[in-house]
């Protein structure tokens, strides 16, 4: 096994007891498309699925680790809303949804298809839909030499990605902080919870 896969399985033994994002139900609050269908970018372990799918969402998650797409397609088995594909942000087919979750997962999109990833992700949200999630700012540890492929923005760069939304929440973090496996990392993140206008 190699170090990436053991690191990604400890995470997910962590995350599997984790609750729903917060942002997650305020996607769901604001949607106003009138579209029960919803989408989690890196779906982990499945948390904010099995909101969505409590709320009465059609739910399509999609990961590009093997072991969180097995964990959620065990733990969701006999859920005729939800289906699981083992995907990455570039080679997902999303479908017209009212709600797209991307929480703590956009980092890791392919500096090289970031741009056509996000086009396939907003083009495909209704207007009156919602998105929330987080991107990777410049000052962050893992923006540069990391283990895996990152995609660092400034801040420009991420309220540019926002052109056509109405934006309820933008926050940035900066600062020191411990991750979900205890260890110490600079943090610098934007979070945005967006509501999809029409053009």
């Amino acid at each position: 096994m190699d170090e990436n896969t053991e690191i990604w399985r400890k995470y997910y033994n962590k995350a599997m007891s984790r609750k729903n994002s917060p942002r997650t139900e305020r996607a769901v609050q604001l949607n106003t498309s009138g579209l029960n269908v919803a989408v989690d970018c890196g779906c982990g372990t499945g948390s904010d699925i099995a909101y969505l799918a409590e709320q009465g969402y059609r739910v399509h998650g999609f990961d590009i680790n093997p072991d969180a797409i097995s964990i959620c397609r065990k733990r969701f088995r006999h859920d005729a809303l939800i289906e699981v594909s083992e995907a990455s942000f570039e080679d997902f087919t999303y479908p017209t949804a009212g709600v797209i979750m991307a929480n703590s997962s956009l980092f890791f999109a392919e500096p090289s298809v970031f741009n056509s990833a996000w086009r396939a992700i907003t083009d495909s949200l209704a207007v009156g839909g919602v998105f929330g999630g987080d991107f990777m700012g410049v000052d962050d540890s893992w923006a540069d030499g990391f283990r895996l492929a990152t995609t660092p923005l400034t801040q420009t760069q991420v309220m540019d990605l926002f052109e056509n939304f109405e934006i309820v929440r933008f926050h940035e973090r900066n600062e020191e902080g411990s991750t979900s496996m205890g260890s110490i990392k600079h943090w610098h993140t934007y979070s945005v919870l967006a509501v999809k206008r029409g053009i």
